[in-house]
């Protein structure tokens, strides 16, 4: 004898029991992307035809260099998310796993060539700041 009904258990699990958290995560990184892509754009505008000093010194600051990564970060998450949200609906079989691997893939490259551009420029920019006291 069972004290659960059908409907009790099935509650709030969605069709694959992760929905709601996608859900939530998706409108969480959209809300965070809202506020961090317009700072970004605002950093990144400003250095558009400095030249290569200026750039790397901007990006060597802090708060560049920390709005530029969680910006890549959680978009490229987001990204990820969405595509393979977007796969899912629309491909089967093994396209549908080769895709959503090749989206992540794609989304961890960028992630990692940012990161390592970022790091690169602040380690320039401490040699040159070093040089220059």
């Amino acid at each position: 004898m069972r004290y659960l009904t059908a409907r009790k258990r099935a509650e709030g699990k969605g069709a694959s029991g992760t929905g709601t958290e996608h859900h939530w995560y998706m409108t969480m990184s959209a809300v965070g992307l809202a506020f961090l892509v317009p700072v970004f754009l605002y950093i990144l505008g400003s250095t558009i035809g400095a030249p290569l000093e200026e750039v790397i010194a901007t990006f060597s600051r802090p708060f560049p260099a920390i709005i530029t990564a969680l910006v890549t970060v959680v978009g490229m998450r987001h990204f990820a998310k969405g595509a393979q949200m977007m796969i899912e609906d629309y491909a089967q079989g093994t396209a549908r796993k080769a895709a959503i691997i090749a989206a992540y893939a794609i989304a961890y490259a960028v992630t990692a060539a940012v990161l390592y551009a970022l790091a690169k420029m602040a380690f320039i920019g401490l040699i040159l700041g070093a040089m220059g006291a």
